[in-house]
């Protein structure tokens, strides 16, 4: 086994994917760690915790990103509804299915569900804001 790694470490193509992989990875956690301006993280994660509600559900998914109210908390959520959107306007627009079976017109799809990404995130972050404000200055009762 460790001569297989070795081997893999080698490739010049696969270590650079390991180590851009290992990289995103650990700006996705130290940007874990950074909180948004304006909120009490701790009050955010006293108010949350114990409840065993949606709030600790999502911090499993996010590796707690969510309940620290960090930068990276909407994590790849955005993305996802975009393309669920995409996949459902394929089924339904018949323009954008005929766009779906060309190569050009998938390249100009994966394009469009990106600008809905960032669209979808105008709406949701602050959303989120607004949300975890609110639970952290919410009494506890």
């Amino acid at each position: 086994m460790i001569d297989t790694l070795k081997n893999i470490w080698r490739i010049e193509e696969l270590r650079n994917r390991i180590l851009v992989t290992l990289g995103l990875l650990l700006i996705y956690r130290i940007g874990s760690f950074i909180v948004l301006p304006g909120v009490d993280s701790k009050m955010m994660a006293a108010s949350t915790s114990g409840g065993g509600g949606i709030a600790e559900i999502l911090a499993i998914f996010t590796g707690g990103a969510f309940t620290r109210a960090s930068i990276f908390a909407l994590g790849i959520m955005p993305y996802i509804s975009a393309s669920i959107i995409m996949q459902l306007m394929g089924i339904a627009v018949p323009a954008v299915q005929k766009k779906q079976k060309e190569e050009s017109g998938r390249r100009q799809i994966n394009q469009w569900t990106r600008y809905l990404t960032i669209l979808i995130c105008v709406f949701q972050a602050p959303g989120y804001i607004f949300t975890t404000i609110d639970a952290a200055a919410r009494p506890e009762g």
